[in-house]
């Protein structure tokens, strides 16, 4: 290297220490700003949820900041507990200089805050149904529905019970079945079919309800999608009315049916149903006395005629006192089962006779007294100016009247001055007839056996006192009756 180079590399490194040595210099003479410390500070980078607002010097500048946003919903939101919906994350840092912008970050606070409330959640089966404002709101509203199904009264008397049960099961040794003893009403347990809890959660104060709104969701639930079997007789609009629905909204959820369409017997169509969110079941134990029905027995009579009956003994119910269980499941009966029965009555049978014998249609031509005794009041013949075609019969031992033969009766009703009349065909050319009768016991087209009753003595039709009128005919001539005695 040249004597030239090295007296240049000298120069420059005696520039550079006067340099160095000029700068210490000043930075000894030159005064720090007052707001320089040699002390180290901590503050805080801000964010809320994922955006960055700022740094702070002290954490209480949010918390003013976020009761700020509450202050300012809790107008809009009354009555219930709110809370910041947002989340706050503090990263710390150590500095020489603070250089906080409470402010700032306070501003972007209120601007990005939200608001939850603190509230209870009905949950069924591990599903948050309902919000309410607290946990006795969300009871209220339970024992409200529970009491659509459950007399007030007893729902307030089984909570003391359990309540009571549950004392006692904690202060002593009683059993859980010592304690389950039914109310007065027969109320053995009112619960919900769902595994219902009350839950705190914070939620968007929006989504909590009133009382009377929770009501109606929890019973009137969500709409479910099930089949319907088309019956006889049925019709488009009456399946959509029974179901609560428009004919429109019966026709969008089945594509191709309109209330024009003709419905086929077993036909499915979609229907909507309300399915409820929360379903009360009710057990109880109820006692009925219920009729027993009786036996009817059916037993030949060998002296009744064939085609007749009588009864030989009246049935009558018995009864039965039944203790059920049953189990409604929203005021619907779903389970019955029965825990007891005492016989109260025993049923008596009917007996019934059932006639066997053949009764002849054909006469045998030979005549039967008519009444029971009694004498001849007026024969046959002229009387009063006109001929008096028959024989009376009066003052009987009874007023029994009788067929004189076997026979069918061909007339059984009024006939003008006749009275009640009978008139019995004997099959064999003969014919019977019998006038002024009270009563009449036989029908148009009935066998009658000789000797058999057929009425009661009377005086209708024109008669002057009680008698029997009696006429017989040989192949449609008038005959005289007491030459056949």
């Amino acid at each position: 290297m040249s004597l030239e180079l090295k007296r240049q590399k000298k120069r420059k490194k005696a520039g550079l220490f006067l340099k160095v040595t000029t700068a210490l210099l000043l930075l000894t003479t030159i005064p720090f700003p007052a707001s320089a410390t040699t002390d180290i500070n901590t503050v805080f980078h801000v964010y809320i949820d994922d955006t960055y607002a700022g740094v702070i010097s002290d954490k209480e500048v949010v918390n003013k900041a976020v009761i700020e946003v509450i202050e300012e919903n809790q107008e809009q939101y009354e009555g219930l507990h709110l809370q910041l919906g947002n989340k706050i994350t503090y990263i710390p840092e150590q500095v020489f200089w603070l250089n906080a912008n409470n402010e700032a970050v306070s501003n972007k606070i209120e601007e990005l805050g939200t608001v939850k409330a603190l509230v209870t959640a009905i949950t069924a089966d591990d599903e948050q149904i309902a919000y309410l404002k607290d946990i006795n709101t969300a009871e209220s509203v339970v024992e409200t529905i529970q009491t659509q199904y459950v007399p007030k009264e007893d729902l307030e008397a089984f909570n003391e019970q359990q309540q009571s049960a549950q004392t006692m099961m904690a202060m002593s040794t009683v059993t859980k079945e010592e304690t389950d003893k039914s109310l007065p009403s027969g109320i053995l347990n009112i619960a919900t079919k769902e595994d219902l809890k009350y839950e705190v959660v914070a939620v968007d104060p929006d989504d909590v309800m009133s009382s009377k709104d929770a009501v109606q969701l929890l019973k009137k639930g969500t709409l479910e999608e099930k089949t319907h079997i088309v019956k006889e007789g049925e019709v488009f609009g009456r399946i959509a009315a029974k179901y609560g629905l428009t004919n429109q909204q019966l026709e969008d959820i089945n594509k191709g049916v309109t209330e024009e369409s003709i419905l086929q017997i077993g036909q499915e169509l979609n229907v909507l149903v309300t399915k409820p969110l929360l379903n009360v079941l009710v057990e109880k134990e109820v006692y009925k006395e219920e009729a027993v029905g009786f036996e009817t027995e059916v037993v030949e009579n060998s002296s009744l005629p064939k085609g007749e009956t009588r009864v030989k003994q009246q049935g009558k119910n018995g009864k039965s006192g039944i203790t059920y269980k049953i189990v409604e499941q929203n005021g619907k009966e779903i389970k019955k089962e029965v825990l007891d029965e005492k016989v109260i009555s025993k049923p008596v049978k009917k007996i019934i006779e059932k006639g066997t014998k053949v009764i002849p249609s054909r006469g045998t031509g030979s005549f039967t007294w008519p009444t029971n005794g009694g004498y001849i009041s007026s024969v046959q013949g002229q009387r009063w100016g006109k001929l008096h075609k028959g024989i009376d019969i009066a003052r009987p031992s009874n007023y029994t009247i009788k067929a004189a033969d076997h026979g069918i009766v061909v007339f059984a009703g009024w006939h003008g001055g006749y009275g009640n009349k009978i008139i019995i065909d004997h099959q064999n050319g003969y014919r019977t007839v019998y006038a002024h009768l009270r009563s009449i016991s036989v029908s148009k087209g009935q066998k009658v056996e000789k000797g058999s009753k057929i009425g009661i003595m009377g005086s209708t039709g024109d008669s002057t006192g009680t008698h029997l009128h009696f006429e017989i005919y040989k192949n449609g001539a008038l005959k005289n009756p007491l030459s056949y005695f």
